[in-house]
């Protein structure tokens, strides 16, 4: 049996890696046409080929991430094909490989891919991420998340607090911030605090170049007084993590960082179900690789003539597809319905698996 393991673990290795680099050869292409529009636009800023070239080496480990599921899918059906059009699956059956067995060997292969996923989206990924993003701004500018910046809302007392930051650069300070104070009660403005920059500290911020306004009432009066002030500490508990969370895309994030920042965000009665989805999501996708390689085994019970194998890959790349599709369905439907985020998370590999066994079934015990 460490024949037969090695003989399908070793084919089954260099197909999902040929197909893996096929891939990320089409996603260097179109990132190469992307960064080909930035040495024009950024050229004057210094902004040279090689830049463009390690930017592009940057975003790899998150298209990897996001590429082998299908890979595995693709790689593991091609050979399983290629095994059962060569009789070399049937003499292997002959010799003791069993359909439990033959599914045992490949579900241990594939706690490889699950460790290598979960390597990739937790480490190597949000770290690359960050890298590509930081060498960017320094010939863009700052880090931003759309056109008006992160939000992000605190609790300190009796006031609630709605905090904006339009950008951060490559130093990690935050630029054109904006602070409103509530009351809780009645939803009452308090006051403002604006600052052109601000920086981390030890349980606050560094405020500069400070302009306040606080806003009194007495009786039916509202009175309203304005300050400016070159700088100011303001105590806060929204650290530097929180900030780069709400700057960046959630499905970028480790997820411990999802941990905290959806922990944030529930304490201050913020919503919270997107990034729990993305939490889950992220819990959930490395496993998603046991459910290819469960997808893909059916296909060694298949008769072939020649020239089929070709049709059986590409409907192995419209099953990954569907997947993702269905995967992206449950993700909107999920944070549309206010569904549980571990159901929506779960349902598309659970629902795939299902007909992945439900397929090996009657491959084997009714043909």
């Amino acid at each position: 049996m460490r024949t037969v393991r090695r003989l399908l673990y070793l084919e089954i290795f260099q197909a999902v890696g040929f197909v893996a680099l096929g891939f990320l050869a089409l996603f260097a292409f179109f990132d190469m046409v992307e960064e080909m529009q930035n040495l024009t636009r950024l050229a004057s800023q210094g902004y040279r080929i090689q830049h463009a070239l390690m930017i592009m080496a940057f975003k790899w480990p998150g298209h990897l991430y996001d590429l082998l599921p299908i890979s595995v899918l693709i790689g593991t059906i091609f050979v399983m094909a290629r095994l059962a059009q060569s009789s070399e699956f049937t003499i292997l059956r002959s010799g003791g490989l069993g359909p439990s067995r033959a599914l045992g060997l490949l579900l241990k292969m594939g706690w490889i891919f699950v460790f290598l996923t979960l390597l990739l989206g937790d480490y190597l990924s949000p770290w690359a991420e960050q890298q590509g993003l930081l060498l960017k701004a320094r010939f863009t500018g700052d880090l931003t998340a759309g056109q008006t910046g992160a939000w992000l809302k605190e609790r300190q007392g009796d006031q609630h607090l709605a905090v904006n930051i339009r950008a951060m650069n490559k130093d990690g300070q935050m630029r054109d911030v904006h602070i409103q104070r509530f009351d809780p009660d009645d939803g009452r403005l308090l006051g403002t605090l604006r600052a052109s920059q601000a920086d981390f500290g030890n349980g606050r911020w560094h405020l500069q170049q400070v302009e306040r306004m606080d806003i009194g009432i007495r009786g039916s009066e509202a009175r309203m007084t304005k300050s400016r002030l070159p700088t100011l500490d303001w105590p806060t508990s929204i650290s530097m993590d929180m900030v780069a969370a709400a700057l960046i895309s959630p499905d970028r994030m480790k997820i411990w960082d999802l941990v905290q920042y959806t922990q944030h965000l529930r304490q201050n009665r913020q919503n919270a179900l997107p990034y729990e989805i993305e939490l889950w999501r992220k819990v959930f996708y490395p496993l998603s690789c046991m459910v290819m390689l469960t997808l893909a085994l059916p296909f060694a019970y298949l008769h072939f003539r020649s020239g089929q194998i070709a049709g059986h890959v590409f409907g192995g790349v419209m099953a990954g597809i569907s997947f993702y599709l269905l995967n992206n369905v449950f993700n909107h439907m999920g944070n549309l319905r206010n569904w549980e985020p571990w159901i929506t998370s779960a349902a598309p590999s659970l629902i795939y698996m299902a007909i992945a066994l439900g397929a090996f079934g009657w491959m084997v015990f009714r043909r």
